[in-house]
């Protein structure tokens, strides 16, 4: 994972996947269905939600490219029992656009999210999401840590 662009509602970095860098990404996965899938990938894509997404692509391949805008790039990252786990990202790579640190807000939102999975404790996630490109450097992990003291880390 790795912070760029600038997200108007966050104000900061944007959280992107880059599925041929090198390590592992934790995530939280939430079951949906095809239809809600394509909703959240439309509203991310700033689009009208309503049409389904053809995922016969992302599930064959790995990989669609619906356009060349920020989260227009469907990944299927694998499968959880038969399941398959889709994404949505940026079509370019890590190394080819300018690192943005993320906002606080945007971390503690990440962090949340991550928490809340119970598999990873508050150090581990603050350990990830510190070392992770666009916000190394900006954010420690005393930092992080600093930032979910506040109990708003819990599921």
């Amino acid at each position: 994972m790795y912070f760029a662009t600038e997200s108007p509602v966050w104000g900061g970095g944007r959280a992107f996947y880059d599925p041929y860098a090198d390590g592992r990404v934790p995530a939280r996965g939430y079951p949906v269905s095809a239809a809600q899938f394509s909703d959240i990938a439309a509203q991310e894509m700033y689009r009208a939600p309503g049409r389904s997404l053809d995922l016969a692509e992302v599930i064959t391949d790995g990989r669609a490219v619906l356009g060349e805008g920020r989260y227009e790039t469907l990944i299927c990252a694998g499968r959880i029992e038969e399941l398959p786990v889709l994404t949505f990202t940026a079509p370019w790579r890590m190394t080819d656009v300018p690192w943005n640190p993320p906002s606080a807000a945007y971390v503690r939102y990440l962090a949340s999210g991550l928490l809340s999975a119970g598999v990873w404790d508050l150090e581990a996630v603050a350990s990830y999401l510190a070392a992770c490109p666009g916000a190394a450097g900006h954010w420690s992990v005393r930092a992080v840590t600093e930032l979910m003291g506040d109990g708003a880390h819990g599921g």
